[in-house]
């Protein structure tokens, strides 16, 4: 098999309903299955998939994103994968653009697409707005400035740019988005796929970053070539030729205090799992007190929960980096984690009761396209935005 796109699902029915049309009308690529792996649904979406040309994963729980999609790709046997959000709405020759420079350039590793914004095309073509956004998760492809703060070529904090051409070039990245992320099968699977630990939010970025580190690292890779890594020049790109449009937001809201718990408390782990020791200590440092100082801006403008959530998710972060087991870090926001022990079998990361240590992380600094700047000074004391 060629490529396998993933998607997962968990009471999506009517989602599905709405996009897998488009996978299935410009998904017409020779050896390419489309996957639908369930993640313990308990509405109709089995009976709805059943009825479609697809092949359906019926998993027995919820595992969250990372774990739902490693127990998905464990049983999927191609040379790419595609992972891709059930609220995605793909163009015409979406897969074939990325399959033909993935195939043409082995250097690279994983890409993914131009990612647009699914409700600002609905307002475009309503002629409601002169331009089409980009969508927050994503954009034009992810990098990540000194702080470990996540961000995109198109999107700056909570500013997101109009698409007019201006970032249309085949460029390196640091991340590619979740939404859709085209990775080869045998360096997805060789990693140990998603960390589990995460459950969902920045789970992508931890696996583009290991990526990253594979030769500077010399991570263990298993079932890859030594010339496939050796010859790793630009690891991860993005693709504008490729366009999908993605609606964001679909299991949790931009402003919803469970994402905000997520998103602070993973991208904490992601820091410790992968910075160099030298860099780590002084960004955790600066990391206390803006991660309060952003809890102090909610509590001030009314956010109670979402300040909240900043608080428990650096106690759930310590927890975690001490060695507590997953079942002991059940946070406030509706208990979101699951226990990882039924983990696929391969997995490098696994939940049960397993710290995220400095040892996860190399104590030789090596070089990354990680940007010497601040997105923070930069958008909310020069007022840049793009």
């Amino acid at each position: 098999m060629r490529c396998s796109v993933v998607i997962l699902n968990w009471n999506g029915e009517q989602t599905l309903r709405q996009f897998l049309p488009s996978v299935l009308q410009h998904t017409q690529v020779p050896d390419v299955e489309i996957v639908v792996a369930d993640n313990g649904s308990t509405d109709s979406s089995l009976e709805y998939l059943r009825t479609q040309p697809v092949r359906v994963i019926a998993l027995d729980k919820n595992y969250g994103f990372a774990g739902g999609y490693n127990h998905a790709i464990e049983q999927v046997d191609a040379e790419y994968t595609v992972l891709l959000n059930s609220d995605v709405e793909v163009t015409e020759h979406w897969l074939d653009a990325m399959l033909e420079y993935m195939d043409a350039h082995p250097q690279t590793l994983a890409a993914q697409p131009k990612v647009l914004s699914w409700h600002s095309k609905q307002q475009f073509d309503s002629g409601e707005i002169p331009a089409i956004r980009f969508e927050h998760a994503g954009a034009a492809g992810g990098l990540m400035d000194i702080l470990g703060y996540p961000y995109c070529r198109g999107r700056l904090m909570s500013h997101v740019e109009e698409d007019h051409g201006q970032y249309d070039q085949v460029t390196p990245i640091f991340w590619a988005t979740g939404a859709c992320l085209l990775v080869r099968t045998c360096i997805y699977k060789g990693l140990g796929g998603l960390d589990a630990r995460f459950f969902a939010h920045q789970e992508e970025i931890d696996l583009c970053w290991r990526i990253w580190r594979i030769k500077n690292d010399e991570l263990r890779i298993k079932n890859c070539s030594e010339e496939l890594i050796q010859n790793s020049k630009f690891k991860i790109v993005c693709l504008p030729k490729a366009t999908v449009y993605h609606v964001g937001g679909g299991t949790l809201g931009y402003e919803n205090p469970r994402k905000t718990f997520l998103n602070f408390r993973n991208n904490l782990l992601m820091l410790r799992k992968n910075l160099p020791a030298s860099r780590l200590w002084w960004v955790m440092l600066v990391r206390f007190f803006l991660d309060y100082l952003a809890a102090l801006q909610m509590l001030v403008t009314g956010q109670k929960a979402n300040a909240k959530a900043v608080f428990e998710a650096r106690c759930a972060y310590h927890k975690m980096a001490n060695g507590r087991s997953q079942s002991e870090l059940k946070d406030g926001a509706e208990r979101l984690m699951d226990n990882g022990s039924n983990s696929p079998e391969g997995v490098q990361y696994p939940i049960a009761k397993r710290p995220i240590s400095h040892s996860e992380a190399s104590n030789t600094p090596y070089p990354l396209p990680i940007t010497k700047r601040s997105i923070v000074w930069d958008f909310y004391v020069r007022g840049k935005r793009k």
